[in-house]
């Protein structure tokens, strides 16, 4: 199973200038996060795609070069891509030239992404998410397959006997889709025979278990091989040796960001009964001490049949040094316990 970290490169918000840490601070640090997730093994990092004053990366692929090479052996990916608002041909492009420079650790996430600014940012209508999604998915995934295309859609001006270069290494890259847990999406992945990543940031886990089974069942319906299949998730946490300290650190940072969010959305305020809720063992948090979060993982793997667990470790922008503390431990004391769990 992979253990890996995720992000968005959330800013730290300063209450009483009324101001985002810079951007360039944000970005510095990501990339000794990244080097660090290296250094003690774990196998995959993706970062997130946002075009708000909030978040400082807007172009994962950048951010993933930069890391490549710093970084030996650890899979860099998207988390994700919002494929709705972006142009397959260039998407390809710049995460088969991603995949070379780091000598064949690239992947793409795509998704529709939890926010909607890219749309309007890159001249695209809203009232068209739906099939946008649907044909660039399309679009991506022939050019991922074929060396020579041509395709036609709606959205997009047409190729016609096309290379679209550079290539990947092998002439192939993963290509993931990440949903928030609706069946029509989830049904997609499985009859495209592409790998799944379920964001699970709240409420009861065990909901989402329907979600991974029709997965299972379409995709072998499909015909696809089952020796292939992966399976993940990506959730919100935070690490240290004390799990009521580390709790009692990132509380603020976590309530801020999420009624920052929810005053867009319409959402109550956020309440510590509801962030303990989310730490116990049924909820979505993997926020406490390197057994807690251990445990955790095991039951999801054994909910769901995970071959990958994602864990998000910078929502609310936590101070650099306790997101370090957590690579450290997810790395070096985690990892091996879940393997060795699981008899790997």
């Amino acid at each position: 199973m992979e253990i890996g970290i995720s992000m968005f490169g959330d800013l730290a918000y300063n209450a009483a200038t009324k101001s985002f840490q810079p951007a360039q601070e944000r970005i510095q640090e990501i990339l000794e996060e990244i080097k660090l997730a290296d250094e003690v093994g774990l196998d995959v990092f993706g970062i997130g795609e946002h075009h708000r004053p909030d978040f400082s990366v807007s172009s994962p692929e950048i951010i993933l070069a930069a890391a490549a090479t710093i970084t030996k052996n650890i899979k860099l990916t998207s988390s994700v891509t919002v494929l709705s608002s972006a142009d397959p041909v260039r998407v390809y492009q710049n995460f088969s030239s991603l995949d070379l420079v780091s000598n064949g650790r690239a992947e793409i996430t795509v998704g529709r992404g939890s926010f909607i600014e890219s749309f309007p940012l890159f001249g695209y209508n809203l009232n068209d998410y739906a099939g946008l999604f649907s044909e660039k998915l399309e679009l991506l995934k022939a050019i991922n397959e074929q060396d020579v295309i041509s395709w036609k859609g709606k959205f997009r001006a047409p190729l016609a006997e096309q290379q679209v270069l550079p290539r990947a290494v092998n002439n192939h890259l993963d290509i993931w889709i990440a949903v928030g847990g609706t069946p029509e999406s989830v049904v997609r992945a499985a009859r495209l025979g592409l790998p799944l990543i379920i964001a699970i940031i709240g409420g009861m886990p065990r909901q989402f278990q329907p979600f991974f089974q029709l997965y299972k069942d379409e995709y072998l319906k499909a015909g696809h091989d089952p020796s292939k299949m992966q399976l993940a998730t990506h959730s919100h946490g935070l690490m240290d040796t004390d799990a009521y300290a580390i709790a009692d650190r990132y509380f603020p940072h976590y309530k801020q960001q999420m009624d920052r969010i929810g005053r867009d959305r319409g959402w109550a305020p956020y309440s510590r009964d509801q962030f303990e809720g989310g730490r116990s063992r049924e909820g979505a948090l993997f926020i406490g001490d390197v057994a807690q979060v251990t445990d955790k993982i095991l039951y999801h793997q054994e909910l769901f049949g995970l071959t990958r667990f994602l864990l998000h470790a910078d929502v609310g922008a936590p101070s650099h040094k306790d997101i370090m503390r957590t690579i450290e431990l997810l790395g070096t004391k985690v990892k091996p316990a879940v393997n060795k769990a699981l008899g790997q």
